[in-house]
Protein backbone atom coordinates (compact mmCIF):
# COMPACT_ATOMS: atom_id res chain seq x y z
CA UNK A 1 0.00 0.00 0.00
CA UNK A 2 2.94 2.62 0.89
CA UNK A 3 4.22 1.52 -2.15
CA UNK A 4 1.12 3.17 -4.47
CA UNK A 5 0.94 6.25 -2.11
CA UNK A 6 4.75 6.86 -3.13
CA UNK A 7 3.71 6.08 -6.81
CA UNK A 8 1.26 8.61 -6.24
CA UNK A 9 2.88 10.89 -4.81
CA UNK A 10 5.34 10.93 -7.90
CA UNK A 11 2.71 11.43 -10.24
CA UNK A 12 1.12 14.24 -8.05
CA UNK A 13 4.69 16.23 -8.27
CA UNK A 14 5.67 14.96 -11.71
CA UNK A 15 2.19 16.73 -12.51
CA UNK A 16 2.94 19.66 -10.67
CA UNK A 17 6.43 20.54 -12.10
CA UNK A 18 4.82 19.97 -15.67
CA UNK A 19 2.05 22.58 -14.55
CA UNK A 20 4.63 25.19 -13.44
CA UNK A 21 6.63 24.77 -16.77
CA UNK A 22 4.11 25.81 -18.84
CA UNK A 23 5.61 28.80 -20.87
CA UNK A 24 3.35 31.69 -20.39
CA UNK A 25 3.39 34.50 -23.23
CA UNK A 26 5.34 37.61 -21.69
CA UNK A 27 3.75 40.40 -20.45
CA UNK A 28 3.75 43.05 -22.91
CA UNK A 29 6.70 45.78 -21.61
CA UNK A 30 4.21 49.11 -21.66
CA UNK A 31 7.03 50.77 -19.76
CA UNK A 32 7.41 53.46 -22.72
CA UNK A 33 3.83 53.34 -23.55
CA UNK A 34 2.94 54.59 -19.71
CA UNK A 35 5.75 57.31 -19.41
CA UNK A 36 4.48 58.89 -23.04
CA UNK A 37 0.79 58.63 -21.38
CA UNK A 38 -0.65 59.77 -24.98
CA UNK A 39 -3.90 61.60 -25.07
CA UNK A 40 -4.16 62.50 -28.77
CA UNK A 41 -3.55 59.75 -31.60
CA UNK A 42 -3.41 60.69 -35.43
CA UNK A 43 -4.26 57.78 -37.33
CA UNK A 44 -2.20 57.75 -40.54
CA UNK A 45 -4.09 55.83 -44.08
CA UNK A 46 -3.34 52.61 -43.97
CA UNK A 47 -0.40 51.13 -45.95
CA UNK A 48 -1.65 48.39 -48.30
CA UNK A 49 0.19 45.29 -48.27
CA UNK A 50 -2.84 43.35 -49.89
CA UNK A 51 -3.76 43.21 -53.90
CA UNK A 52 -6.96 44.97 -53.17
CA UNK A 53 -7.17 48.49 -54.01
CA UNK A 54 -9.82 49.25 -51.78
CA UNK A 55 -8.52 48.33 -48.72
CA UNK A 56 -6.43 51.19 -47.45
CA UNK A 57 -10.00 53.50 -46.73
CA UNK A 58 -11.85 50.59 -46.38
CA UNK A 59 -9.66 49.87 -43.20
CA UNK A 60 -9.16 53.52 -42.38
CA UNK A 61 -12.62 54.50 -42.21
CA UNK A 62 -12.90 51.67 -38.92
CA UNK A 63 -9.83 52.84 -37.34
CA UNK A 64 -11.59 56.35 -35.51
CA UNK A 65 -14.54 54.79 -33.07
CA UNK A 66 -12.58 52.17 -31.28
CA UNK A 67 -9.42 54.31 -30.47
CA UNK A 68 -11.75 56.84 -29.71
CA UNK A 69 -14.26 54.24 -27.36
CA UNK A 70 -10.47 53.42 -26.24
CA UNK A 71 -10.20 57.32 -24.50
CA UNK A 72 -8.03 58.83 -26.65
CA UNK A 73 -9.06 62.32 -29.08
CA UNK A 74 -8.52 61.21 -32.71
CA UNK A 75 -7.41 63.71 -35.05
CA UNK A 76 -11.20 63.30 -37.26
CA UNK A 77 -9.39 60.97 -39.90
CA UNK A 78 -11.54 62.84 -43.04
CA UNK A 79 -9.65 65.80 -42.00
CA UNK A 80 -6.30 64.47 -41.87
CA UNK A 81 -6.28 62.44 -44.91
CA UNK A 82 -7.65 66.18 -46.61
CA UNK A 83 -4.50 67.41 -45.35
CA UNK A 84 -2.48 65.08 -46.91
CA UNK A 85 -3.84 65.80 -50.48
CA UNK A 86 -4.10 69.66 -50.00
CA UNK A 87 -0.54 68.89 -49.78
CA UNK A 88 0.13 66.59 -52.55
CA UNK A 89 0.23 63.34 -50.81
CA UNK A 90 -2.13 60.80 -52.19
CA UNK A 91 -0.55 57.32 -51.22
CA UNK A 92 -0.22 55.79 -48.16
CA UNK A 93 3.80 54.71 -48.72
CA UNK A 94 4.60 58.38 -48.85
CA UNK A 95 2.96 59.57 -45.88
CA UNK A 96 4.22 57.26 -43.52
CA UNK A 97 7.30 58.24 -44.67
CA UNK A 98 6.82 61.98 -43.59
CA UNK A 99 8.84 62.90 -40.89
CA UNK A 100 7.41 62.20 -37.18
CA UNK A 101 8.97 66.19 -36.28
CA UNK A 102 6.70 67.74 -39.84
CA UNK A 103 3.94 65.43 -38.21
CA UNK A 104 3.98 66.97 -34.94
CA UNK A 105 4.59 70.54 -36.46
CA UNK A 106 1.33 69.89 -38.90
CA UNK A 107 -1.01 68.13 -36.44
CA UNK A 108 0.24 68.50 -32.64
CA UNK A 109 -1.03 65.17 -31.73
CA UNK A 110 0.71 63.27 -28.82
CA UNK A 111 1.28 60.11 -30.87
CA UNK A 112 0.72 58.69 -34.35
CA UNK A 113 -0.88 55.47 -35.63
CA UNK A 114 1.05 53.29 -38.51
CA UNK A 115 -1.36 50.27 -39.91
CA UNK A 116 -0.55 48.51 -42.74
CA UNK A 117 -3.20 45.78 -44.16
CA UNK A 118 -1.59 42.63 -44.63
CA UNK A 119 -4.69 40.63 -45.79
CA UNK A 120 -7.78 42.11 -47.80
CA UNK A 121 -10.36 40.62 -49.98
CA UNK A 122 -12.09 37.19 -50.51
CA UNK A 123 -10.89 33.49 -51.76
CA UNK A 124 -13.45 31.86 -53.40
CA UNK A 125 -13.17 28.19 -53.32
CA UNK A 126 -15.72 25.57 -54.31
CA UNK A 127 -18.30 25.10 -51.79
CA UNK A 128 -17.60 28.65 -49.87
CA UNK A 129 -16.28 31.82 -50.21
CA UNK A 130 -14.12 33.50 -47.35
CA UNK A 131 -13.19 36.99 -47.04
CA UNK A 132 -10.15 37.63 -44.37
CA UNK A 133 -8.56 40.89 -43.44
CA UNK A 134 -5.25 41.34 -41.68
CA UNK A 135 -3.56 44.36 -40.11
CA UNK A 136 -0.55 45.33 -38.44
CA UNK A 137 0.03 48.43 -36.18
CA UNK A 138 2.19 50.56 -34.42
CA UNK A 139 1.72 53.52 -32.32
CA UNK A 140 4.69 56.09 -32.21
CA UNK A 141 5.32 58.63 -29.55
CA UNK A 142 5.41 62.22 -31.84
CA UNK A 143 7.40 64.38 -29.55
CA UNK A 144 10.32 61.73 -29.21
CA UNK A 145 10.12 59.13 -31.76
CA UNK A 146 9.76 56.25 -29.13
CA UNK A 147 7.59 53.25 -30.26
CA UNK A 148 5.16 53.06 -27.62
CA UNK A 149 2.95 49.81 -28.91
CA UNK A 150 2.76 46.94 -31.66
CA UNK A 151 0.12 44.95 -32.35
CA UNK A 152 -1.73 42.71 -35.12
CA UNK A 153 -5.39 40.66 -35.70
CA UNK A 154 -6.67 39.44 -38.16
CA UNK A 155 -10.70 38.71 -38.51
CA UNK A 156 -12.31 36.21 -41.23
CA UNK A 157 -15.81 35.68 -42.65
CA UNK A 158 -15.37 31.83 -41.76
CA UNK A 159 -15.42 32.38 -37.86
CA UNK A 160 -19.26 32.77 -37.61
CA UNK A 161 -20.10 29.88 -40.38
CA UNK A 162 -21.37 26.96 -39.14
CA UNK A 163 -21.56 24.86 -41.56
CA UNK A 164 -22.47 20.67 -41.27
CA UNK A 165 -20.36 18.00 -42.80
CA UNK A 166 -23.53 15.79 -43.10
CA UNK A 167 -25.16 18.93 -45.82
CA UNK A 168 -26.07 17.47 -48.95
CA UNK A 169 -24.02 18.36 -51.74
CA UNK A 170 -26.82 20.24 -53.94
CA UNK A 171 -27.19 22.29 -50.40
CA UNK A 172 -23.32 23.19 -49.86
CA UNK A 173 -23.32 24.37 -53.95
CA UNK A 174 -26.44 26.28 -53.34
CA UNK A 175 -25.00 28.29 -50.43
CA UNK A 176 -21.66 28.54 -51.77
CA UNK A 177 -23.44 30.41 -55.30
CA UNK A 178 -25.33 32.50 -53.22
CA UNK A 179 -22.18 33.33 -50.90
CA UNK A 180 -20.41 34.35 -53.86
CA UNK A 181 -23.01 36.43 -55.53
CA UNK A 182 -23.16 38.91 -52.25
CA UNK A 183 -19.71 39.06 -51.70
CA UNK A 184 -19.32 40.12 -55.55
CA UNK A 185 -22.20 42.17 -55.27
CA UNK A 186 -21.05 43.87 -51.86
CA UNK A 187 -17.59 44.30 -50.40
CA UNK A 188 -17.68 41.81 -47.67
CA UNK A 189 -14.39 42.23 -46.80
CA UNK A 190 -15.44 45.94 -45.62
CA UNK A 191 -17.22 44.41 -42.83
CA UNK A 192 -14.47 42.08 -42.07
CA UNK A 193 -11.87 45.20 -42.22
CA UNK A 194 -14.28 46.53 -38.99
CA UNK A 195 -14.07 43.24 -37.05
CA UNK A 196 -10.47 43.36 -37.38
CA UNK A 197 -9.88 47.13 -36.29
CA UNK A 198 -11.79 46.51 -33.30
CA UNK A 199 -9.67 43.70 -32.24
CA UNK A 200 -6.58 45.60 -33.39
CA UNK A 201 -7.48 48.75 -31.18
CA UNK A 202 -9.54 47.53 -28.87
CA UNK A 203 -7.96 47.35 -25.22
CA UNK A 204 -7.80 43.44 -24.67
CA UNK A 205 -6.94 41.13 -21.54
CA UNK A 206 -6.24 37.59 -21.99
CA UNK A 207 -7.20 35.79 -18.71
CA UNK A 208 -4.06 33.29 -18.51
CA UNK A 209 -1.79 35.10 -15.81
CA UNK A 210 -3.77 38.49 -17.08
CA UNK A 211 -1.19 38.59 -20.09
CA UNK A 212 -2.22 42.09 -22.00
CA UNK A 213 -0.78 42.81 -25.09
CA UNK A 214 -3.51 45.61 -26.83
CA UNK A 215 -3.67 49.18 -26.60
CA UNK A 216 -3.85 50.61 -22.95
CA UNK A 217 -6.84 52.73 -22.15
CA UNK A 218 -6.86 56.65 -22.98
CA UNK A 219 -7.42 59.28 -20.77
CA UNK A 220 -10.61 59.78 -21.34
CA UNK A 221 -12.28 56.32 -20.53
CA UNK A 222 -13.59 55.13 -16.85
CA UNK A 223 -11.04 52.39 -17.47
CA UNK A 224 -7.74 54.73 -17.60
CA UNK A 225 -5.12 53.05 -15.71
CA UNK A 226 -6.91 50.65 -13.87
Amino acid sequence: MNKWWKLLGVGVLAFTLAACAIDYPKPYDYSAYKQSNPKSILVLPPKNMSLDVKATYSFYSHTQRPLAEAGYYVLPITLVDEIFKSNGLTLAHDIHNVSIQKLYDIFGADAVMYIEVKEYGTEFMIFDSVSTVTAEATLVDLRTGAMLWQGQATASSAEDEDKSNQAGLASRLLGAVINQILSTTFDQSHEIAKMTSERLLTPRVYHERIHQDGILYGPRSRLYKK
